[in-house]
């Protein structure tokens, strides 16, 4: 089968490998459909992931039609359209127990620590696949996965009802926590530097779109809340600057939710913490986010395809590459066609 490796980095290539085949009772092989191009793939590309080992088949995003079944399977039958949920966890671990997989010990990731899902078929565990309704397109379940990125930061930053959520980023994370934040009865304010993107965001709920470029976001934010200022901001970019405004920006008891991996320090006095008493939180992955996102995208709660902005046949990874090389700012999220 054909499947796409990153054999190191900046090389790409579409290789041929073995078809997988059942051998636990509990495995699930899938005809992939769909998947969707994330930054991590391209940080494995660039060689910027400090957790890829190579040649490394990329893709975590990923949908695709039930195959064959273990015979201990008793979730799934073959013909099921079905997501990757792509983490793996050992269950034992203090984050496992505490109920926090995403965050294990011995964390492992679909196309990031073992192969991935951009090849014609993939073999998991029963566990790792989801069943979504034949209602729902084969595209829009590859992007169930990041709706949970969404769904577990407002879950971090405990969004609620008529609070008011500042999310920093437009980008696709940004939009996933839009969608996820107004699910939730929130009011959202999204800043960019990227007008397009907000431009899009304000086609799809947001309440306030805040250009940077054009106001002074901190007066922007004061003037938007009464000077109450926002009850949770969640930092969708990921920058020792956007934390500080993050963290600046946050209401009195209010919550800060970072999804960043920035290793630079930011300059934040503890003073802003404790006058305030924030609640500052990290975001990553998801967990036990699934089944709440795929039952709100089954009932039409939610629409996947609001992130979509282009397609591709999976033989034309490089020009996908491209344009996400060459023009990031006109690319919310692309779908491969398998």
């Amino acid at each position: 089968m054909k499947a796409i490796q990153v054999e190191k980095p900046g090389q790409l290539n579409i290789v041929e490998i073995n078809k997988p085949v059942l051998e636990d009772a509990h495995d699930v092989v899938v005809k992939v459909k769909n998947v969707g191009i994330c930054g991590s793939d391209v940080h494995i590309y660039h060689g910027s992931n400090p957790f890829t080992v190579y040649p490394r088949i990329i893709g975590h995003e990923v949908s695709g039609v039930v195959e064959e079944i273990g015979e201990a399977v008793t979730t799934l039958e073959v013909g099921d359209l079905v997501a990757l949920e792509p983490i793996l966890y050992c269950g034992e671990c203090y984050a496992c127990r505490k109920g926090q997989p995403n965050v294990c010990e011995s964390l492992e990731v679909f196309g990031v620590h073992r192969d991935g899902g951009m090849s014609e078929w993939l073999k998991a565990q029963e566990k790792n696949w989801h069943k979504v309704s034949s209602r729902v397109s084969e595209e829009a379940a590859a992007l169930i996965e990041p709706l949970t990125i969404g769904a577990q930061a407002t879950f971090r930053g405990e969004v609620k009802e008529g609070e008011t959520v500042f999310i920093i980023g437009a980008g696709p994370t940004g939009i996933a926590c839009l969608l996820l934040a107004k699910e939730r009865g929130a009011k959202v304010f999204i800043s960019d530097f990227n007008q397009t993107r907000l431009d899009y965001a304000a086609s799809i709920g947001a309440d306030v779109i805040i250009q940077p470029q054009d106001v002074d976001v901190a007066k922007e934010i004061d003037r938007l809340t009464d000077g109450e200022l926002a009850n949770v901001v969640i930092d969708a970019v990921g920058l020792p600057q956007t934390f500080q405004q993050a963290v600046e920006l946050a209401s009195i008891a209010g919550t800060v939710v970072t999804l960043g991996f920035n290793e630079e320090p930011s300059s934040i006095p503890s003073l802003l913490l404790t006058k305030k008493e924030l609640k500052v939180v990290g975001s990553r992955l998801q967990t036990h986010q699934f089944e709440g996102v795929i039952e709100k995208v089954n009932e039409g709660k939610l629409d996947p395809d609001k992130i979509i902005s282009h397609r591709y046949p999976m033989k034309q990874i490089k020009d996908a590459f491209e344009l996400l090389e060459n023009n990031p700012g006109e690319v919310r999220k692309i779908v491969l066609t398998f």
